[in-house]
């Protein structure tokens, strides 16, 4: 909810689907952030193996060649978190975010009507 809910456009949307109050804000890190650890947890769900991620990845050519810095990036931080999920799913622990506050208590704009 929280990369899809930031403008009051999206009101509907979010109340059909479980959301509550005012959209999130837009936050470019927050939502890197968030976009990594869904892509970490689809490469889990899908079943694939850490060297594969690496692999798919590296296949993201244009993404490479245009932006090699943001690429190395996201690669890097994806591979992390993947890491982090697997380590969490073989010792039984749950999965720590990185985020803080954690996915779908981000900052909010105010609500319509308030001052702020």
């Amino acid at each position: 909810m929280e990369l899809a809910y930031v403008t009051y456009d999206m009101a509907g949307f979010a109340r059909n689907h479980g959301g509550a109050g005012a959209p999130f804000r837009w936050g470019e890190e927050r939502r890197f952030w968030l976009r990594a650890e869904l892509d970490a947890a689809y490469f889990h769900l899908y079943g694939v193996p850490r060297d594969d991620v690496d692999y798919i990845m590296d296949t993201f050519r244009a993404f490479k060649n245009n932006d090699p810095e943001r690429f190395a990036r996201t690669k890097q931080a994806i591979l992390d978190i993947y890491e982090d999920m697997a380590k969490a799913i073989e010792t039984g622990e749950p999965y720590q975010t990185r985020l803080d506050p954690p996915p779908g208590h981000g900052p909010r704009h105010p609500a319509k009507g308030d001052s702020q």
